[in-house]
């Protein structure tokens, strides 16, 4: 069953997701505008961390091995700032990695799909769904292509992807207890491992 707002604020009040925002925010204190993050009817929108956003860029004689992964493939992304907001720039046709702001704490029953907002789908982003199995913890690595044939703005510290919380039985075997390889991700982008 796919949790609602009131049942995901129960388990956020109980430490599944810090920080917690209990509304959807679409304007900041200041009077700006935002892309939406936090509380929705049967979803939470995670915000992009400012602290970290890597690039894929070619390099000639290397190829991208997901067992030996070569984090030179990787170029960091500056971080820029207008009347707008805070951004990185994702370019045309390329691939990007960035964090989540927000820390998860699954609980045993609970499992999370990680979606694209239709916001940045409209402008040719692609948010790779990726699992949040029940019991894993930490800031969520997130992955976007841009399909587009324009460079796109990514904006730091506003909504970016939208998890969709599922409740179950309790597992036998959570991601916590056979330790997982991706448990306890810091606020840092995560590189492949084997």
């Amino acid at each position: 069953m796919i949790l609602n707002d009131q049942q995901i604020t129960t388990f956020a009040e109980a430490g599944m997701i810090r920080p917690f925002s209990p509304s959807l925010v679409r304007e900041e204190a200041d009077g700006r505008r935002v892309l939406s993050h936090g509380l929705s009817s049967f979803g939470y929108d995670l915000r992009l961390s400012a602290r970290e956003f890597l690039i894929f860029r070619h390099v000639p004689g290397t190829v991208v091995d997901p067992k030996n992964f070569n984090p030179r493939n990787l170029e960091k992304a500056p971080l820029h700032e207008d009347d707008q907001g805070r951004y990185f720039v994702l370019p045309a046709r390329s691939y990007g990695l960035g964090v989540a702001v927000e820390r998860l704490d699954l609980p045993s029953e609970v499992t999370a799909i990680c979606v694209g907002k239709s916001t940045y789908a409209r402008c040719g982003i692609i948010a790779n769904v990726t699992p949040a199995e029940a019991g894993w913890r930490g800031h969520l690595t997130l992955e976007f292509s841009n399909s587009s044939a324009a460079d796109c703005r990514i904006y730091a510290e506003e909504g970016i992807v939208q998890m969709l919380f599922f409740l179950a039985e309790p597992c036998q075997t959570s991601y916590r207890t056979r330790d997982g390889k991706y448990q306890h991700q810091k606020q840092q982008v995560t590189l492949p491992k084997v």
